[in-house]
């Protein structure tokens, strides 16, 4: 068993470290002290007008319904806690690129730890591959360098546990919390899962694909194996084995905020881009 591990990045422990910092410093750049990475503040009521308040805080339906200005209130911000539900399993391995899923999907989840911990938020971890590895949630930026540390040794045999992982975990959940999910989505359990959990929590899916996912040009019909479960099956060049367009429309029917990862295209932006948006849609549907 100890021959199947392997470690994915080149980067030394130093370089690794640089990286995350310098994507958890891009996420959080421009932004104030409110936990973008959440849904911000939590609508209490609405009340009448009084002389100096902020004009941007009236409740327009109310104002129009009434015919007399409203203020919206909100109660004070809450900090969520955060888990990172990490796909560990043999799929997310494969690389046709410099960098595998996981490695990405890894440096992602370094980065988004760190930025929630600017932000006073607690991070926790789930690992949704086979290897049973849990850490509960904490302000502790040693912690989050330990489990990265941890998880980046890897094996190429897992199969993917997601779907049977967050249908366990939502019960445990005592409170409202914010949860990512950085995965390849190879589970077919995953999206009912996935969307029973978003009816009471926050979440999002950061899905990474690799070019080789999407199929060779040219190449005809081919016999594959799939990486996890070691069963055949038959594709062609110009056909991918997931059927993106119905996983983006279920997790947007949903409510599930969902960004798509090429592991052969720059992310930053689109991710920085990707939780300024939701910071900006989640005020603004208040």
């Amino acid at each position: 068993m100890e021959g199947l591990l392997e470690q994915f990045d080149p980067l030394n422990a130093r370089q690794f470290y640089i990286a995350v910092k310098r994507l958890a410093d891009s996420l959080s750049y421009g932004t104030d002290r409110s936990p973008f990475l959440g849904s911000g503040l939590e609508f209490f009521q609405s009340r009448p007008y009084q002389e100096g308040d902020p004009i941007k805080s009236i409740d327009w339906r109310v104002t129009a319904r009434t015919g007399k200005l409203f203020i919206k209130e909100y109660e004070t911000p809450k900090r969520l806690p955060c888990y990172l539900l990490i796909d560990t399993s043999a799929s997310m391995m494969v690389s046709s690129t410099p960098k595998s899923k996981y490695a990405l999907a890894l440096h992602i989840a370094g980065g988004l730890a760190f930025a929630c911990l600017e932000r006073v938020s607690p991070v926790g971890v789930l690992g949704v591959g086979e290897t049973d590895f849990r850490v509960h949630p904490s302000l502790s930026k040693d912690q989050v360098m330990q489990w990265l540390v941890r998880l980046r040794r890897h094996r190429y045999d897992e199969q993917t546990t997601l779907g049977q992982r967050v249908a366990e975990f939502s019960p445990s959940l005592k409170n409202r919390a914010l949860i990512i999910v950085l995965s390849d989505l190879h589970d077919p359990r995953a999206i009912p899962a996935l969307k029973q959990l978003s009816q009471i929590h926050d979440t999002v899916v950061i899905q990474f694909r690799d070019p080789a996912e999407v199929g060779l040009r040219g190449a005809g019909l081919m016999r594959a194996q799939e990486a996890e479960t070691g069963s055949d099956f038959v594709t062609h060049g110009r056909q991918s084995c997931l059927d993106q367009e119905q996983v983006d429309f279920q997790l947007k029917r949903g409510g599930i905020d969902h960004l798509l990862i090429e592991t052969d295209e720059p992310f930053v932006p689109r991710l920085r881009q990707f939780f300024s948006a939701r910071d900006i849609l989640s005020r603004g549907s208040r």
